[in-house]
């Protein structure tokens, strides 16, 4: 009998040994299991941030060429407006020192005697302009031709003058500012050509 306790304890033991064993087999396999799912879900959160990484890096770069493109449009629209401007300036001062008070006796005299027309010519000049130009050959002017001339002021005119045969209904503008509009109508375009290469 002792025997057979001993065989049933054996038997036990080897059972519960197997059992453990199959428990722990069954554990293991569970947390392989486990530990696998873990690493392969981390692996695709890994692929999944390294892809959301790769394409705000691309946006970034994207929105980069584009504000570089954008900032390079604006330098060099800038800079032209700057260049038109600079040339406006030069303009508008070549054609202050053209429509000197020297200068203008010449023009006016010239502008005078080659108009036909009988009536009174109505001449618009800047104040220190006709000042001048009323002492230096105005009376010199009206005997040379049988034509009425009137020399009035204007506060809009800095350089230059504007011309009228009909009494003022229309005038013929010789202003800094009609000229450099005029010779910038020309020399924009040729501005534009050197800039668009």
């Amino acid at each position: 009998m002792a025997e057979e306790i001993r065989d049933l304890i054996e038997k036990i033991n080897e059972e519960g040994i197997k059992a453990a064993e199959e428990k722990a087999r069954e554990i293991e396999n569970q947390a392989a299991s486990k530990a696998d799912a873990i690493v392969k879900k981390a692996k695709e959160k890994m692929e999944t941030m390294l892809a959301d990484a790769r394409s705000q890096a691309a946006q970034t770069e994207e929105k980069t060429k584009a504000l570089l493109v954008q900032a390079g449009r604006d330098l060099i629209l800038s800079l032209r407006k700057e260049i038109n401007t600079m040339l406006e300036r030069l303009i508008i001062h070549e054609a202050d020192l053209a429509l000197g008070p020297a200068n203008l006796e010449h023009i006016i005299t010239e502008i005078v005697k080659k108009s036909g027309g009988e009536e009174d010519i109505i001449i618009n000049l800047k104040k220190e302009d006709l000042e001048i130009l009323e002492k230096k050959f105005l009376v010199k002017l009206k005997q040379e031709i049988e034509k009425g001339i009137t020399l009035q002021p204007s506060m809009q005119i800095r350089a230059g003058f504007t011309i009228s045969f009909d009494k003022g209904k229309s005038y013929f503008d010789f202003t800094d500012k009609a000229l450099a509009e005029y010779i910038g109508k020309y020399l924009k375009p040729k501005l534009n050509d050197i800039l668009n290469p």
